[in-house]
């Protein structure tokens, strides 16, 4: 199975640059071996399971929480059994057809 994600998180508390706090997910990510893809406006990252993906979504905002008054999160999930590794491959594909 695979969970393929989009989020976005943030505090709305801070200001309009937000960018200090988002790293501090990133920095959770990179310590706990998350594979993922920053974009300018989320992060995407897969895991084997729903249940994995949701405990990713909590960990980003367990860095968060102490410090910030309000925090907003958009989430996406593509959820699909008997694949994985779709982050890599759906780009593969898209290139494929345009190359």
């Amino acid at each position: 199975m695979s969970a393929l994600v989009e989020f976005a998180m943030f505090p709305t508390d801070k200001g309009e640059s937000v960018s200090a706090y988002v790293s501090r997910i990133m920095k959770i990510f990179n310590e706990k071996g998350i594979d993922y893809q920053l974009t300018p406006m989320g992060t995407i990252f897969e895991c084997e399971s729903v249940e994995a993906a949701t405990a990713v979504i909590n960990l980003a905002y367990s860095v968060l929480e102490p410090d910030c008054n309000r925090v907003y999160t958009t989430i996406k999930m593509d959820i699909r059994k008997g694949k994985n590794d779709r982050m890599r491959q759906k780009i593969a594909s898209i290139q494929k057809h345009v190359m």
